[in-house]
Protein backbone atom coordinates (compact mmCIF):
# COMPACT_ATOMS: atom_id res chain seq x y z
CA UNK A 1 0.00 0.00 0.00
CA UNK A 2 2.72 2.46 1.02
CA UNK A 3 4.68 1.78 -2.17
CA UNK A 4 1.55 2.29 -4.31
CA UNK A 5 0.99 5.67 -2.69
CA UNK A 6 4.64 6.54 -3.24
CA UNK A 7 4.39 5.49 -6.90
CA UNK A 8 1.25 7.61 -7.34
CA UNK A 9 2.95 10.64 -5.75
CA UNK A 10 5.98 10.19 -7.99
CA UNK A 11 3.81 10.04 -11.10
CA UNK A 12 1.90 13.11 -9.95
CA UNK A 13 5.16 14.96 -9.34
CA UNK A 14 6.45 14.03 -12.79
CA UNK A 15 3.34 15.72 -14.19
CA UNK A 16 3.96 18.76 -12.01
CA UNK A 17 7.60 18.85 -13.13
CA UNK A 18 6.45 18.69 -16.75
CA UNK A 19 4.00 21.57 -16.17
CA UNK A 20 6.77 23.60 -14.51
CA UNK A 21 9.06 22.87 -17.45
CA UNK A 22 6.38 24.04 -19.86
CA UNK A 23 5.91 27.20 -17.78
CA UNK A 24 9.63 27.90 -17.94
CA UNK A 25 9.62 27.23 -21.69
CA UNK A 26 6.73 29.69 -22.06
CA UNK A 27 8.85 32.25 -20.21
CA UNK A 28 11.70 31.69 -22.65
CA UNK A 29 9.31 32.25 -25.58
CA UNK A 30 7.92 35.37 -23.87
CA UNK A 31 11.42 36.80 -23.32
CA UNK A 32 12.46 36.03 -26.91
CA UNK A 33 9.28 37.69 -28.19
CA UNK A 34 9.98 40.71 -25.98
CA UNK A 35 13.54 40.97 -27.33
CA UNK A 36 12.29 40.74 -30.89
CA UNK A 37 9.57 43.34 -30.32
CA UNK A 38 12.03 45.74 -28.71
CA UNK A 39 14.16 45.55 -31.86
CA UNK A 40 11.05 46.58 -33.77
CA UNK A 41 10.45 49.54 -31.47
CA UNK A 42 7.64 48.14 -29.30
CA UNK A 43 7.32 46.03 -26.17
CA UNK A 44 4.95 43.71 -24.31
CA UNK A 45 6.12 45.07 -20.95
CA UNK A 46 6.31 43.29 -17.63
CA UNK A 47 8.93 40.77 -18.72
CA UNK A 48 10.97 41.01 -15.53
CA UNK A 49 7.88 40.84 -13.35
CA UNK A 50 6.32 37.84 -15.06
CA UNK A 51 9.54 35.85 -15.31
CA UNK A 52 10.25 36.58 -11.64
CA UNK A 53 6.84 35.23 -10.67
CA UNK A 54 7.30 32.13 -12.80
CA UNK A 55 10.73 31.45 -11.27
CA UNK A 56 9.34 31.75 -7.71
CA UNK A 57 6.43 29.43 -8.51
CA UNK A 58 8.64 26.95 -10.38
CA UNK A 59 11.08 26.80 -7.49
CA UNK A 60 8.38 26.19 -4.89
CA UNK A 61 6.53 23.55 -6.91
CA UNK A 62 9.69 21.94 -8.27
CA UNK A 63 11.10 21.20 -4.84
CA UNK A 64 8.59 18.39 -4.28
CA UNK A 65 10.28 16.59 -7.15
CA UNK A 66 13.80 16.82 -5.72
CA UNK A 67 15.27 13.90 -3.74
CA UNK A 68 17.35 14.28 -0.54
CA UNK A 69 21.01 15.20 -1.07
CA UNK A 70 23.65 12.46 -0.94
CA UNK A 71 26.48 13.21 1.52
CA UNK A 72 28.76 10.37 2.67
CA UNK A 73 26.44 7.52 1.98
CA UNK A 74 28.60 5.62 -0.51
CA UNK A 75 31.04 4.56 2.24
CA UNK A 76 28.39 3.19 4.58
CA UNK A 77 26.49 -0.08 4.81
CA UNK A 78 22.87 -0.02 3.70
CA UNK A 79 21.54 0.64 7.21
CA UNK A 80 23.90 3.61 7.61
CA UNK A 81 22.93 5.03 4.21
CA UNK A 82 19.26 4.64 5.06
CA UNK A 83 19.72 6.41 8.40
CA UNK A 84 21.56 9.33 6.74
CA UNK A 85 18.81 9.55 4.16
CA UNK A 86 16.21 9.52 6.93
CA UNK A 87 17.99 12.32 8.82
CA UNK A 88 18.14 14.37 5.61
CA UNK A 89 14.48 13.66 4.91
CA UNK A 90 13.42 14.65 8.44
CA UNK A 91 15.45 17.87 8.27
CA UNK A 92 14.02 18.72 4.87
CA UNK A 93 10.46 17.96 5.99
CA UNK A 94 10.79 20.13 9.09
CA UNK A 95 12.31 22.99 7.13
CA UNK A 96 9.74 22.88 4.35
CA UNK A 97 6.82 22.71 6.78
CA UNK A 98 8.19 25.78 8.58
CA UNK A 99 8.58 27.65 5.27
CA UNK A 100 5.02 26.74 4.25
CA UNK A 101 3.69 28.00 7.60
CA UNK A 102 5.67 31.23 7.33
CA UNK A 103 4.62 31.79 3.70
CA UNK A 104 0.93 32.14 4.60
CA UNK A 105 1.28 35.52 6.42
CA UNK A 106 3.00 36.94 3.32
CA UNK A 107 0.07 35.93 1.13
CA UNK A 108 -2.49 36.95 3.75
CA UNK A 109 -0.98 40.43 4.06
CA UNK A 110 -1.14 40.91 0.30
CA UNK A 111 -4.80 39.83 0.25
CA UNK A 112 -5.80 42.06 3.18
CA UNK A 113 -3.93 45.08 1.83
CA UNK A 114 -4.93 44.45 -1.79
CA UNK A 115 -1.21 44.81 -2.52
CA UNK A 116 -0.09 45.28 -6.09
CA UNK A 117 3.33 45.15 -7.71
CA UNK A 118 4.77 48.61 -8.31
CA UNK A 119 5.49 47.75 -11.92
CA UNK A 120 3.89 48.46 -15.26
CA UNK A 121 1.46 45.54 -14.89
CA UNK A 122 0.44 46.41 -11.31
CA UNK A 123 -0.24 42.72 -10.73
CA UNK A 124 -2.33 41.95 -7.65
CA UNK A 125 0.33 40.20 -5.55
CA UNK A 126 -2.07 37.56 -4.28
CA UNK A 127 -2.02 35.94 -7.73
CA UNK A 128 1.66 34.95 -7.94
CA UNK A 129 1.92 34.62 -4.16
CA UNK A 130 -0.97 32.14 -3.99
CA UNK A 131 0.76 29.95 -6.58
CA UNK A 132 4.05 30.32 -4.67
CA UNK A 133 2.34 29.47 -1.36
CA UNK A 134 0.54 26.48 -2.88
CA UNK A 135 3.88 25.18 -4.16
CA UNK A 136 5.41 25.31 -0.68
CA UNK A 137 2.34 23.64 0.82
CA UNK A 138 2.56 20.91 -1.84
CA UNK A 139 6.26 20.42 -1.09
CA UNK A 140 5.47 20.18 2.64
CA UNK A 141 2.69 17.64 2.00
CA UNK A 142 4.97 15.58 -0.27
CA UNK A 143 7.73 15.65 2.35
CA UNK A 144 5.35 14.60 5.13
CA UNK A 145 3.85 11.81 3.02
CA UNK A 146 7.30 10.53 2.04
CA UNK A 147 8.47 10.67 5.66
CA UNK A 148 5.45 8.66 6.85
CA UNK A 149 5.87 6.09 4.08
CA UNK A 150 9.57 5.71 4.85
CA UNK A 151 8.87 5.28 8.57
CA UNK A 152 6.31 2.55 7.80
CA UNK A 153 8.82 0.78 5.54
CA UNK A 154 11.54 1.08 8.21
CA UNK A 155 9.25 -0.40 10.86
CA UNK A 156 8.65 -3.29 8.49
CA UNK A 157 12.43 -3.74 8.08
CA UNK A 158 12.29 -3.02 4.35
CA UNK A 159 15.62 -1.15 4.15
CA UNK A 160 16.10 -1.84 0.44
CA UNK A 161 12.77 -0.25 -0.40
CA UNK A 162 13.54 2.71 1.85
CA UNK A 163 16.83 3.23 0.05
CA UNK A 164 15.06 2.93 -3.29
CA UNK A 165 12.52 5.51 -2.13
CA UNK A 166 14.79 8.21 -0.73
CA UNK A 167 18.32 7.33 -1.83
CA UNK A 168 19.90 7.77 -5.24
CA UNK A 169 18.58 5.13 -7.65
CA UNK A 170 21.97 3.88 -8.84
CA UNK A 171 22.97 2.69 -5.36
CA UNK A 172 19.96 0.39 -5.09
CA UNK A 173 20.45 -1.10 -8.54
CA UNK A 174 24.14 -1.75 -7.98
CA UNK A 175 23.75 -3.69 -4.74
CA UNK A 176 21.55 -6.73 -3.95
CA UNK A 177 19.25 -6.70 -0.92
CA UNK A 178 20.93 -7.85 2.31
CA UNK A 179 19.27 -8.37 5.66
CA UNK A 180 19.80 -5.51 8.13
Amino acid sequence: MALRILDFLRRLNRGIALAIGLGLLACVVYVLLEITLRRLGTSLGGTTEITGYVMAVATAWGMGFAPPIEILRTRLARSGRVMLDLVALLAMTGTVCLIALRAWPVLERSIVNNARANTVLETPLWIPQSLWFAGWVWFALMSCALTLIVLVLLLQGRFGEVEASIGPGNQVEAEPEQPA
